[in-house]
């Protein structure tokens, strides 16, 4: 990976989605597909839901991505798909090209992304964090999953859709509250990158 794609912020090093996608043409990137799993909606707390993969010389890997106003900054709501999309993208290509670090459009301050893309100079002349403190009240406004709401169809289908893709087929529960289905959709999410990126440093 080039070390101008490697970014440093509090002491970690974070990659940019530039330099994985480069890295992964480097070593045969033959195509990049995405799927709509969830589109973000009030029934389920305005989570969108994507998988991608990667099919490189090195095999086919896969990643998901979500992206809700909980996990990204106000600029970035009214790109929720968009966002998702290169969440997904960026963890398949992580395992595709065996680059263990987060990538930054991963992170939710995306404060960290503008100071970096600007530099240290111009990043400590702006200010970092008022952009997020402003979001949080509007966060507040967005609508959420809610507690006692039955969960959606929309959000039963994805926990199902989820679930096969992790080998392990199980009806979700009707009795499941909107809230419950929006926290287990993020946990097969999660559960999914953990076991794919395994997978892949195990045949690296």
């Amino acid at each position: 990976m080039k070390k101008e794609y490697i970014i440093t912020r509090q002491g970690k090093d974070f990659v940019l989605y530039a330099g994985l996608l480069d890295e992964a043409h480097q070593q045969g990137l033959k195509r990049i597909s995405t799927t709509l799993i969830q589109i973000p909606h009030a029934d389920n707390g305005m989570m969108a839901v994507v998988q991608a993969e990667v099919e490189t010389e090195r095999g086919i890997f896969s990643g998901i991505g979500d992206a809700s106003p909980q996990n990204v900054t106000r600029m970035i709501v009214p790109h929720l798909l968009r966002m998702a999309e290169t969440r997904s993208k960026a963890r398949a290509l992580r395992d595709a090209v065996n680059v263990g670090v987060t990538a930054v459009e991963e992170l939710i301050d995306f404060d960290e992304i503008d100071d970096n893309q600007r530099g240290p100079s111009e990043a400590a002349a702006s200010g970092a964090g008022v952009a997020r403190e402003a979001a949080e009240p509007y966060r507040n406004d967005i609508p959420k999953a809610s507690p006692y709401k039955p969960a959606s169809a929309n959000q039963l289908a994805t926990i199902a859709k989820l679930s096969r893709l992790l080998g392990q087929p199980q009806e979700p529960s009707e009795d499941m509250t909107s809230a419950e289905a929006s926290e287990r959709i993020t946990e097969l999410s999660r559960e999914y990158n953990e076991r794919k990126g395994v997978a892949s440093r195990r045949s690296a």
